[in-house]
């Protein structure tokens, strides 16, 4: 069985992710997609960022209309930082025979190396890369095939719409009172809306 995980803060989830998310799915056959937003990140601390309830009920709002997409707590219910390998490890503790494939953008794949022990992660996890906008492809190329002749990898790159989509700049947008129509699922953005989220 492949199932795909896309993590990260989810501050707010938008299109960007979502797009990711489906043609990873379909591109690489995987029969699940898991949306796992995090608890506190190591990188972020909490400083800033929502609360994991409205996270939690943005990424849900987002995914449910997509039979294949749900969403795991996992993170939500650890206590202190959450890392991506301890993650790995207890999903694959619980599910011994799923194939996980991490799904994650260009920025995150060249920063690996200051994450938790990115090497053992590099080993027991696949990894679908989605390009930058704009960005160098052969650079993307030469990284991903230097991390697969050191750890085994795999590590795809996905061919896939490149969007260029930030959460930092929705939360920028709500607070300069512009619509953020187009860039967020509907729900989502009447969500925000409903709680006054990034005023």
């Amino acid at each position: 069985m492949k199932v795909g995980i896309i993590g990260g803060t989810f501050d707010p989830i938008h299109h960007g992710h979502l797009i990711l998310a489906e043609y990873s799915r379909i591109f690489f056959k995987l029969e699940e997609v898991i949306f796992i937003p995090a608890g506190t990140p190591p990188h972020k601390g909490k400083e800033g960022i929502s609360s994991i309830g409205h996270r939690y009920h943005m990424t849900l709002l987002a995914t449910n209309t997509n039979p294949y997409f749900t969403i795991s707590t996992i993170e939500m219910e650890r206590k202190g930082p959450n890392y991506t390998i301890e993650t790995i490890k207890q999903l694959k503790k619980k599910n011994k025979d799923v194939d996980y494939y991490f799904i994650l953008g260009e920025d995150s794949l060249k920063e690996i190396h200051t994450w938790k022990d990115y090497d053992k992660l590099l080993e027991i996890c696949k990894f679908i890369v989605a390009p930058r906008p704009y960005a160098n492809r052969k650079s993307l190329v030469d990284k991903a095939n230097e991390l697969n002749e050191i750890y085994g990898g795999p590590i795809y790159i996905l061919d896939a719409p490149l969007i260029e989509i930030s959460s930092t700049e929705i939360r920028d947008r709500v607070k300069m009172g512009l619509s953020i129509k187009y860039l967020v699922p509907e729900s989502v953005e009447q969500y925000i809306d409903k709680y006054k989220l990034y005023v």
